[in-house]
């Protein structure tokens, strides 16, 4: 089974951790099951970039950006050449190493509170 070898953040994980992901199974969703509790503003359907990541290492294991992905991607927050939407990337074979950015941008405008 791939680990996903997350890099100490802050808030979510100060010490880092490493963690067992099941191949098929988004990123987001594997540190979600694993109590790290990265944002997913719009529920996991690529409308906002707060479960942004930077893969620092595994990226070419992930299946590839589309370009609804890509378009968001440009407005996250700390982009980077190796930076995915945690919720688009599906875990591979391979051990991925994951850094959380310290910040995100929540463009879903909550309605209604």
């Amino acid at each position: 089974m791939p680990q996903l070898i997350v890099l100490p953040h802050v808030e979510l994980c100060p010490e880092g951790t490493v963690i067992e992901a099941q191949a098929g199974v988004s990123i987001c969703d594997a540190l979600l099951e694993h109590g790290i509790e990265i944002e997913h503003a719009c529920e996991k359907s690529c409308a906002c970039t707060t479960c942004h990541v930077i893969v620092r290492e595994g990226l070419e294991s992930l299946n590839e950006a589309d370009e609804l992905e890509e378009d968001m991607l440009d407005k996250a927050w700390g982009l980077e050449p190796n930076s995915r939407l945690s919720c688009q990337s599906i875990v591979a074979g391979e051990d991925l190493v994951i850094e959380i950015p310290k910040y995100t941008i929540n463009m879903v405008k909550e309605g209604g509170h």
